[in-house]
């Protein structure tokens, strides 16, 4: 697969899909956590906190080469995206949750990143390089999430009953379009997977 046409695709693609699940969402969704902000908590605790310090013991554990021990807390220090938001509302989990850990953790890693990242490199491999976070990728995230979430539950407020007519077929178009893009990227990265899978597969 040609990789502009990949990088082109991808944005356009994540859109519809986080359009989708807006049609299934509506404000008192989102309202509920101002009465009950629990999970939204321990949800950032677990996903800014917990998940790179675990991360940074299965890189010790393993004995990750410097790369891909940085790449892997790197990916632990990412917030989740509009692929996570799907994998919620196709197996039903609470997508509003979901997009407001997504929405918040992405503006909190301006903080987190930076420090997680430079330590990894500084810890790993030993060479004092710094890596700025790249603010424009921040408003990208949410802008390929919050958008489209909002023009879905804009016309899911002002036409429920095309909604529901439209409901199944939108969902099998989702992960017919995640699908595609799971392969696509694989197909992309086909020999960097093949050379790095048996060192981090594992830990990945």
């Amino acid at each position: 697969m040609d990789a502009s046409l990949l990088q082109s695709a991808l944005p356009f693609s994540l859109g519809i899909i986080m359009l989708g699940i807006g049609l299934h969402l509506t404000l008192d969704d989102f309202f509920q956590f101002t009465k009950n902000p629990k999970p939204i908590i321990v949800g950032l605790i677990v996903q800014a906190i917990l998940l790179p310090i675990i991360c940074f013991f299965l890189a010790k554990s393993f004995a990750l080469s410097g790369e891909l021990a940085v790449g892997l807390m790197l990916l632990s220090a990412s917030p989740g995206g509009a692929t996570a938001n799907l994998y919620s509302h196709l197996f039903k989990g609470n997508v509003a949750l979901n997009i407001l850990l997504t929405a918040i953790n992405a503006l909190l890693i301006i903080f987190t990143m930076p420090f997680i990242v430079n330590f990894s490199i500084d810890h790993f491999m030993n060479n004092g390089q710094q890596i700025p976070l790249q603010f424009k990728k921040v408003v990208e995230v949410i802008a390929i999430i919050i958008g489209p979430v909002s023009i879905g539950m804009f016309i899911n407020y002002k036409f429920p009953s095309m909604t529901k007519k439209i409901e199944k077929t939108v969902k099998i178009a989702s992960a017919l379009i995640l699908c595609g893009l799971v392969v696509g990227i694989v197909i992309k990265e086909k020999a960097v997977i093949i050379q790095n899978i048996g060192e981090v597969g594992v830990s990945t």
